[in-house]
């Protein structure tokens, strides 16, 4: 395998990132305001900005949703076990004693296997109790005559709160992350141009260079 500089972010996935960054950190503070932990912003204003920010970002993910099945992306997020116990010893212990990421990054595998898990649980199983539970509160005057609705708005309320956490924990975690090894201007540097370092078999750099050359960064560059 050789090392080539290949673009492996296209522009939409960059646009989605970015876009999507930008509305969960408006989510996160005003959805905080509404809950009482800061009063930057009053409560009537939180509650539409919230509400303006969440359809965006519903409507942002149905297009990357539709985007990652048609283009096949979505086996990006597919978890696997290989690797994964090296990844993780290395984020807890040999990040600290200066030792090399385990994982050699390839052209059909961007995410390493605990970078893909996490992924896999926070779009597939988080995003979607999130917006269960938001949907259920936006809908609330259409089921507030319910037997149980008390009692579903209390569980679905919980639900969101905690859905939000975790989210915000996982951002925490992500920017965290952003600065070990190389660096924070490193890593978050792909995301901005598109291309990064990764590994290609003969085959893979032989396919890019015949039908898709404008991926390929000249190896002098």
């Amino acid at each position: 395998m050789s090392k080539r500089i290949v673009k492996v972010y296209p522009r939409f996935e960059r646009v989605w990132h970015w876009t999507q960054m930008a509305l969960i950190f408006v989510l996160l503070f005003t959805g905080l305001g509404m809950n009482g932990v800061h009063s930057l912003l009053p409560f009537g204003p939180a509650v539409i900005f919230h509400t303006i920010a969440a359809m965006l970002l519903l409507v942002l993910w149905i297009f990357a949703t539709f985007w990652l099945f048609t283009t096949g992306t979505w086996k990006q997020f597919i978890p696997r076990i290989e690797g994964m116990i090296q990844v993780a010893r290395f984020y807890a212990l040999g990040v600290f004693k200066g030792e090399k990421h385990p994982y050699r990054k390839v052209y059909w595998r961007k995410h390493n296997p605990l970078q893909a898990a996490t992924y896999f649980v926070v779009k597939w199983m988080i995003f979607p109790a999130v917006w269960v539970s938001g949907l259920f509160y936006l809908t609330y005057n259409l089921w507030e005559d319910s037997a149980i609705a008390a009692t579903l708005l209390v569980v679905m309320a919980n639900v969101h709160l905690l859905a939000a956490y975790v989210v915000a924990a996982f951002v925490v975690a992500h920017v965290y992350l952003l600065t070990i090894g190389r660096g924070f201007r490193h890593h978050v540097k792909p995301m901005v141009t598109g291309y990064e370092e990764v590994d290609l078999t003969p085959e893979q750099e032989a396919y890019l260079e015949a039908n898709e050359p404008e991926r390929l960064k000249p190896r002098n560059a």
